[in-house]
């Protein structure tokens, strides 16, 4: 893949103040009060770019967005509203270009479980490929979020946000650079909610630049994260004449490094007519061995839960597809795939190593078959809520379904990394939301103006 390096436009210190109060986490994964929250952060946070809020008074008219369709008002919404905030905040010197071209490392140090890791990444801008031996996506992506993308794109005319790929390197070249680089003075270093530590270095040096681009000319990469930027940056390149859209930020980080972790994304189910969970754990049986940990008090209700997350760790380390299942009935269930060719039939066109993965099973014989929550309501987002591991997942979908929000919760194991590769691979795609790499890569750090 070819890459180079750019002069990234980033908050000024000296301007912002503190310029950690201006970064944020992904648009995709900011909720309407984590958009709140950022917002009165810093009067310069991110947010207003990446994710704006939809509603604005005009004039004395009811708050809602314009298109160019309303011809009643001048066109207003959060795109245009974003490339006003871009367009000042450069004028304002708010957001000022770097006056070298660098290559950035970005080094994020964290604690999961007990144990300390650190994820080393490199940012350069990367020469957009279509989808083959050289870029392979591993998940299934939506329309509405695509298109939402393209139209900050067309508004802005910048890469915003990373896209994260992944490379193998097993003799760690960019990431020794990475370390060298990590020696220097930080140009932004701050400690995120989650107590994850982001720091950025400028990589300078044209011989160092020249050996991250020779590794990377052969190398083939995965789409780990920002599948609908990458899209979007394809569709953008092509509509442009501009020959800078051709190329796009991206963060690449190598397979072979300790850091490189991937967690579970659950599922919460909802909006379902006549569920019951018995009758679905009764169904359930034709294909799965089904344990059960009942409990009848909040001590014995902890015990069970951690029974269920005990033998879904031990099926999942002797390669069984296994899920944990909460249906509010004062049991935890683990459900166990006796047959792999159970699933044969019910997905005839998806590869042995799609098959394979825990989140086909479950979207196949759960979801799909037993639930009838089929792709196209899969894509109007009305039945399945995604909730991601973190600390208080799991107590957080219990809850859910204990105040009747929702009506199931699925627990997943996480994708292994080998899962990943051969699926790839394969030319397959996951389903939406099967990985979780943590953490996530900060907006804001950088940002590359076509």
């Amino acid at each position: 893949m070819e890459i180079k390096p750019f002069k990234a436009y980033r908050f000024d210190r000296k301007v912002v103040g503190d310029v950690g109060s201006c970064i944020s986490p992904p648009y995709d994964v900011i909720s309407d009060e984590e958009q709140q929250q950022l917002y009165e952060k810093s009067d310069y946070n991110i947010v207003r770019i990446i994710k704006g809020k939809t509603t604005k008074a005009y004039h004395g008219l009811p708050a809602r967005d314009t298109t160019a369709r309303m011809a009643v008002v001048p066109q207003d919404n959060q795109y245009t509203r974003a490339a006003e905030y871009f367009k000042s905040w450069i004028e304002q010197g708010i957001l000022k270009q770097d006056s070298a071209e660098a290559v950035y490392a970005y080094v994020q140090n964290f604690e999961l479980a007990g144990k300390y890791f650190q994820r080393n990444s490199f940012i350069a801008l990367a020469k957009l490929e279509e989808f083959g031996k050289a870029v392979r996506p591993h998940e299934r992506t939506l329309d509405k979020p695509r298109i939402d993308r393209l139209n900050l794109k067309r508004a802005t005319m910048a890469d915003l946000e990373l896209v994260f790929m992944l490379y193998e390197d097993k003799n760690k070249i960019a990431d020794t650079i990475i370390e060298k680089a990590a020696g220097q003075k930080p140009l932004i270093d701050f400690v995120d909610e989650q107590d994850v530590r982001h720091r950025l270095f400028a990589i300078a040096s044209k011989k160092d630049i020249e050996q991250i681009a020779r590794i990377m000319k052969d190398e083939s990469c995965i789409i780990a994260d920002g599948h609908h930027r990458y899209e979007t940056g394809l569709i953008y390149s092509k509509e442009s004449t501009n020959p800078a859209a051709r190329y796009q930020m991206m963060a690449f980080s190598n397979f072979c490094q300790e850091g490189l972790v991937i967690l579970a994304t659950h599922r919460l189910v909802g909006n379902l007519e006549n569920f019951n969970i018995k009758k679905l754990i009764d169904s359930l049986k034709e294909n799965f061995e089904i344990m059960r940990y009942p409990f009848d008090s909040d001590r014995s209700r902890s015990g069970a839960r951690q029974k269920m997350l005990a033998q879904m760790k031990v099926e999942h380390n002797s390669d069984k597809n296994a899920f944990g299942i909460y249906g509010g009935n004062n049991t935890f269930y683990v459900a166990v795939l006796k047959d792999k060719r159970a699933l044969y039939s019910d997905s005839a066109n998806t590869s042995c190593a799609c098959k394979s993965l825990d989140v086909t099973v479950l979207h196949k014989l759960i979801l799909e078959k037993l639930l009838g929550i089929d792709e196209k309501k899969l894509a109007s987002g009305g039945n399945i809520e995604y909730i991601k591991d973190t600390d208080d997942a799991i107590d957080e979908s219990i809850a859910k379904v204990d105040k009747e929000q929702k009506q199931a919760a699925f627990f997943l194991n996480p994708v292994k990394m080998q899962q990943l590769k051969i699926v790839t691979e394969a030319g397959e795609r996951m389903p939406q939301k099967s990985t979780y790499f943590y953490p996530k890569l900060y907006s804001g750090l950088t940002i590359n103006k076509l």
